[in-house]
């Protein structure tokens, strides 16, 4: 059967179809996979960091960072909206952490500079100073509970914003800033002491 002022036959008309929605499919497919491959530029080293200063081993830090983009990637794949892409890959980072920790034991700072953390000491006095500055911010930090950790390194390795930290930890914005303040009251005090 003919369509009216048409000389498509329906079987043509349903593959035409078909043909064009599978087009549509492709282009909206390669426009997300360029978007994501932008957000992995832009956040892979940031989320690197982020796991490898919570779980102190390069190794493990670096298979978490590709497992959140690849999670990432699944539930977008599956049609999943993102408001906020940032805030969700810290989200599922932190999950796997979670669930690193729950399997095993957390290493200790000796095990940090074992297993890769260079610090730079090239130029002279300052630097020296500041690496031993790093060694022992980094000594303080372990002493510290882990909801402490957490917020300073969100907040002063990963450079974040205390907003940006609320909304990956389902926190007020007051409650990690107070969490900040009295981790670093804490950090002062151990210094003091």
């Amino acid at each position: 059967m003919l369509y009216k002022g048409c000389k498509i036959s329906r079987c043509n008309a349903s593959q035409l179809l078909d043909a064009f929605n599978s087009t549509c499919q492709n282009t909206v497919q390669k426009e997300i996979e360029k978007k994501y491959l932008n957000i992995y530029e832009k956040q892979s080293d940031a989320i690197f960091r982020h796991c490898y200063f919570r779980v102190s081993n390069r190794e493990l830090a670096l298979d978490i960072m590709q497992e959140t983009f690849t999670k990432t990637w699944k539930y977008l794949a599956d049609g999943g909206e993102i408001k906020n892409i940032k805030a969700f890959l810290y989200k599922v980072a932190n999950n796997m952490i979670i669930d690193h920790y729950r399997k095993k034991k957390a290493t200790s700072l000796e095990n940090i500079t074992e297993q890769g953390v260079q610090f730079a000491i090239a130029g002279g006095e300052k630097s020296i100073k500041r690496h031993v500055d790093k060694e022992l911010a980094l000594q303080y930090m372990e002493n510290l509970d882990d909801a402490y950790r957490q917020v300073l390194l969100m907040r002063y390795v990963d450079d974040m914003k205390v907003k940006d930290i609320a909304k990956i930890l389902n926190e007020t914005e007051n409650a990690i800033s107070v969490r900040i303040h009295r981790g670093i009251k804490k950090i002062k005090e151990n210094i003091n002491n």
